[in-house]
């Protein structure tokens, strides 16, 4: 039997099988080891031995059935096999053969073929896998894009790779590899973004070369990141409260919506992940409430979707926002990536296989996923 238990790190639902019954199961999303509850553990040969009481006549009746089943069974084969040898021989009627029209494949009345789970999407690429080396991966959660470079870098370790539009590697850099990477982006002009710390440092993504800190003024704690189609930033800040703050290119603060989503739920929110359209609206999520919030550019929020659960539409352990060029809005999920229409209504599911952290489109509108040791490429079929 499988059983479902929550992990306590990270929220994700682990499966548990009882029928390969072990003291611990591993969580797929933060790799924490968790201790299955002694009540889902099936018992073993050397467990406890229960009592079970039979009354006799539940037994004989049964059996005593079955015996006069078989017995009247065999009476009737016996008599056909007489009579069959018995019977005087006949000539051989010739088969009457009758043509049954077929029904049309669209006929109302049939049962219609299941969908293709994965029909909103198709992956074309995929590269990387486990290790240390060239294009290899250890925990890659983010990945970006200039247009040209496919950028990949690890949660843990400081490392940073670029790879071509096809996947194959071209370069590395490492940044702190004591601090957790929390957010990488890139921009048309090539400046590659990555947030430690609470600062955002810029990189050349065709070098490596570090280009310095970027300069922003004001109190913020900075935990995502993402390039605006207008050359801009828009990102998250996480001090006190959770606000979502735009700039320009320079560091220059544009705007800043103050509480974007604990304003809206009273509820606080400590990861916020954040994207932004080709008009400018914004999308945030909100990873501890469950919901995405929309915003337009000068900061009004708009209405929000999702929510805790298991149906379609609904978050378990969202991750990662983006949104395509029809304005589709991308959130990834335990279940995959689900796919919301630019007002929050549910369209679809992409599934992909390992655990899924970081998503962007390129300028094709194809969908780069990280996922952990491998980078996937996705081809939206409905565009």
């Amino acid at each position: 039997m499988i059983h479902t238990l929550k992990c306590p790190n990270c929220g994700a639902p682990l499966d548990y099988d009882d029928a390969r019954p072990a003291p611990t199961v591993r969580c797929n999303f933060c790799s924490n080891t968790v201790v299955v509850p002694a009540d889902m553990r099936r018992q073993t040969a050397g467990g406890p031995h229960v009592k079970i009481n039979i009354n006799p006549a539940s037994v004989v009746k049964p059996v005593t059935a079955v015996v006069v089943s078989v017995i009247i069974a065999f009476t009737v084969v016996a008599a056909l096999s007489i009579y069959w040898a018995l019977r005087p021989s006949q000539q051989q009627k010739p088969a009457v053969v009758v043509n049954i029209p077929q029904m049309p494949k669209n006929f109302p009345g049939l049962p219609q073929a299941t969908p293709n789970p994965n029909s909103f999407a198709r992956e074309v690429l995929k590269f990387g896998g486990e290790g240390t080396g060239p294009g290899y991966f250890t925990d890659a959660r983010h990945v970006a894009t200039d247009g040209e470079r496919i950028y990949v870098a690890d949660y843990i370790g400081g490392r940073v790779q670029a790879f071509d539009a096809d996947g194959k590697f071209q370069t590395q850099w490492m940044v702190d590899a004591k601090m957790p990477l929390r957010s990488l982006a890139a921009d048309r002009r090539g400046t590659v973004y990555v947030v430690q710390k609470g600062k955002i440092a810029r990189f050349d993504g065709k070098t490596g070369q570090p280009l310095g800190e970027l300069p922003v003024t004001g109190n913020f704690y900075f935990d995502d990141v993402k390039a605006t189609a207008d050359g801009g930033l828009v990102a998250a800040s996480r001090r006190h409260r959770d606000d979502i703050v735009r700039m320009d290119a320079s560091g220059r603060v544009l705007k800043v919506i103050e509480k974007a989503v604990s304003g809206q739920t009273d509820s606080a929110e400590l990861n916020l992940r954040v994207t932004a359209d080709g008009v400018g609206n914004i999308y945030a999520l909100g990873t501890f409430n469950d919901a995405v919030f929309k915003f337009t550019p000068e900061g009004r929020y708009v209405n929000r979707f999702g929510g805790e659960g298991d149906k379609p539409g609904q978050f378990r352990a969202p991750d990662s926002v983006a949104v395509d060029n029809q304005g589709r809005v991308y959130v990834t999920d335990f279940k995959g990536i689900q796919v919301f229409d630019p007002d929050g209504r549910y369209l679809d599911v992409i599934p992909v296989r390992g655990a899924i952290d970081g998503i962007v489109f390129n300028d094709r509108n194809e969908l780069l996923v990280a996922a952990r040791t491998q980078v996937y490429k996705f081809a939206i079929n409905n565009q």
